[in-house]
């Protein structure tokens, strides 16, 4: 995940989360009014997706905003607002669920019949979105590897642009054949590529919130690297969690042996925990409690 801890990754991407806003409107203006004009309900359907996605957008956006302005720690909030984008992604998960819900009732109602659709301006429309789709996959491709947000905005785009093959399709076969039938199966087919993105989503935010391990952390690696530092005996109470997208933090007991006698010894052997974690795990936040040994029986034994 990314490097920028102050305020969250997404800040450094909140120009190309914009330009991409820009593009999806424009893609939902085209293919709504297409859609009212043809009758397309895959065109409909499409055009909603992009609206949730669009919506996406916009709450990353401000959660972005939030979290760079609010992000300081305060009383009641120690690690300020940066949750914020973790729960702005966790809605736009429910969103696109809910859409596709909507998408395959009403493509189902349509399968035994359904109006003619005019295919000619569905192909016009579905190539305009595909081609600013493509244009905001470009922009979001490098921040869909550090930030949950763009992450998130990245699937969401790439699942319009494959909505507007499935459309473009339908309406070459409706052109061909004359099965206005096509529609209602493209647009199933768009349900279909929302639901695995929008659950896969929903499962990344519900590890965040659930405090799990961060998957590019390897804990037994971690503990090896404690382990291995001059002075250094044992490690207990060990746990990663992720506070947001490139945030992870850390906090363990450090159990270290008669050497380390002074304040200035225990001193670098945290330098050199703090950096070995830094440069290893990329974990910049880390905390430790120096313990002597024998120390960790005379604590609860809850959290070992």
């Amino acid at each position: 995940m990314g490097q920028d801890h102050s305020h969250g990754t997404g800040v450094a991407h909140r120009g190309r989360l914009a330009l991409a806003l820009v593009l999806s409107l424009t893609v939902l203006v085209v293919e709504a009014v297409a859609a009212w004009i043809t009758g397309s309900l895959a065109l409909l359907a499409d055009a909603g997706h992009v609206l949730g996605d669009s919506f996406g957008i916009v709450m990353a956006l401000a959660a972005i905003t939030v979290s760079q302005r609010g992000g300081r720690p305060g009383s009641r909030r120690t690690f300020g607002y940066h949750r914020t984008e973790v729960i702005a992604a966790g809605l736009n998960g429910l969103v696109l669920l809910g859409l596709a819900g909507w998408v395959v009732v009403n493509a189902v109602r349509r399968l035994d019949g359904g109006p003619e659709i005019s295919a000619g301006p569905v192909l016009a429309a579905a190539g305009i979105g595909l081609a600013a789709n493509v244009a905001a996959l470009l922009l979001l491709r490098g921040g869909a590897r550090e930030s949950l947000n763009v992450r998130g905005a990245y699937l969401e785009v790439l699942g319009d642009a494959l909505g507007s093959v499935a459309v473009l399709v339908s309406a070459l076969v409706i052109l061909t054949t004359g099965w206005h039938a096509a529609d209602a199966v493209a647009s199933l087919v768009i349900a279909a590529m929302i639901v695995p993105r929008a659950v896969s989503l929903l499962r990344e935010v519900a590890e965040v919130l659930l405090e799990g391990s961060p998957r590019d952390v390897d804990l037994e690696d971690l503990r090896r690297h404690i382990l291995s530092a001059d002075g250094v005996i044992d490690v207990h109470d060990l746990h990663v969690w992720t506070i947001t997208s490139g945030m992870p933090v850390m906090s363990a007991h450090v159990v270290v042996d008669d050497s380390v006698t002074r304040m200035g010894e225990a001193h670098a052997v945290l330098d050199h925990l703090r950096d070995c974690l830094a440069d290893h795990f990329d974990v910049e936040h880390s905390t430790f409690q120096i313990e002597p040994d024998g120390h960790s029986d005379s604590e609860p034994n809850i959290h070992h």
